[in-house]
């Protein structure tokens, strides 16, 4: 069928190509000089003449201050005191003929200085003082209580120190007042009954309880023959201290018990080694102790400048009243640095224990 349209011509043809060709070449044309004339017209900015940022405008009362330089906690003043007091704490110890031991800790400031202080001594007496400790603990589980009343018998009967060897067989005690002659007497026939009571096997693991390394008990260490004994009961300076600071601080046992136990030692009796030369108006609960050549004292000292634990522990003594004389120098050197005054102080009189 025949088209509608007429077919061009090749003469149609030419024309319309030839103009398509010069609009192209045209308009890249105007797209050159367009570039050209920009160049010429955009002038060149040098770095100096970009303007500077503005400023951060700062809020009124937000001005920045100075770092101050973070400021160190004033020394305390007493430090003086304590360092001078262990100067003159070591010069003795180190002049001392025998085996000696000292540990010292400032309860308030918790400042400690020790010398031998893991050394082992046969503990004496000072072994009541755990004991005491176990004794509290089975009143606490509710297995004993202060008021039960124990029999004394012929076979718990001890000599050594304390009044209750002198009393009737069949004799009835209260567990308050056998702790209390156990302390403050040191009585050997106290302890004896009390252990009869709580066990011995009871007291060994307690011993353990109570953070006890080196502090042991056995029976044959409570022998009160002079020489050497198979089983010794050895204790350390820094131990018994560990158990007076427990003690101070209402955490051995519980409160009640400790305030008890801190009542018990303030009462003993015997006003020697540490205790003789104490001020007037100051506190002292301890425990002393005395057996095979050893002679020791450990005690809570509460003073105006601050309470504080020291432990003086002297061992291969030939002779005892010398290794007292010794305790009681190194007491009447911390009294002197804790604002005790020689004028002051409160002569007792001193008794074996």
């Amino acid at each position: 069928m025949a088209s509608r349209f007429p077919r061009p011509s090749r003469r149609t043809w030419v024309p319309v190509g030839a103009a398509l060709a010069l609009a192209v070449s045209c308009a890249a044309l105007t797209r050159k000089g367009a570039a050209s004339r920009a160049a010429l017209v955009r002038p060149e900015i040098s770095a100096a003449q970009v303007p500077a940022a503005a400023a951060p405008v700062q809020a009124p009362g937000s001005e920045e201050r100075p770092v101050e330089p973070e400021k160190k906690p004033a020394e305390d003043p007493f430090r003086g005191n304590f360092d001078a007091m262990t100067a003159d704490l070591e010069k003795e110890a180190r002049r001392y003929p025998g085996r000696m031991a000292i540990y010292v800790k400032d309860l308030k400031r918790n400042w400690e200085w020790s010398y031998h202080a893991d050394d082992l001594f046969p503990a004496a007496s000072l072994i009541k003082l755990p004991v005491m400790i176990g004794v509290f603990e089975k009143i606490n589980r509710g297995e004993l209580s202060l008021s039960q009343q124990l029999l004394l018998r012929r076979r718990l009967r001890v000599g050594g120190s304390g009044t209750l060897k002198w009393w009737k067989d069949g004799s009835r005690l209260t567990v308050k007042q056998l702790l209390e002659h156990l302390i403050q007497e040191s009585d050997n026939t106290a302890m004896r009954i009390l252990i009869e009571e709580v066990g011995m096997g009871y007291l060994q693991r307690q011993f353990q309880q109570m953070g006890l390394v080196y502090t042991e008990i056995y029976p044959e260490g409570l022998s009160l023959q002079s020489g050497n004994v198979k089983y010794e009961n050895f204790t350390t300076a820094r131990e018994m201290s560990m158990l007076m600071e427990k003690i101070y601080r209402k955490e051995s046992v519980d409160p009640f018990s400790s305030e008890l136990m801190l009542d018990i030692l303030k009462r003993k009796r015997a006003r020697s080694r540490l205790a003789k030369s104490l001020p007037v108006g100051w506190e002292i609960a301890h425990k002393t102790g005395l057996l095979r050549r050893a002679c020791h004292d450990t005690a809570l000292i509460l003073s105006p400048d601050g309470d504080y634990v020291l432990t003086v522990l002297t061992g291969q003594n030939s002779s005892y009243s010398f290794a007292k004389d010794f305790i009681a120098r190194i007491g009447r050197i911390t009294y002197s640095r804790y604002k005790g005054s020689a004028d002051l102080y409160a002569q007792a009189s001193s008794r074996r224990e």
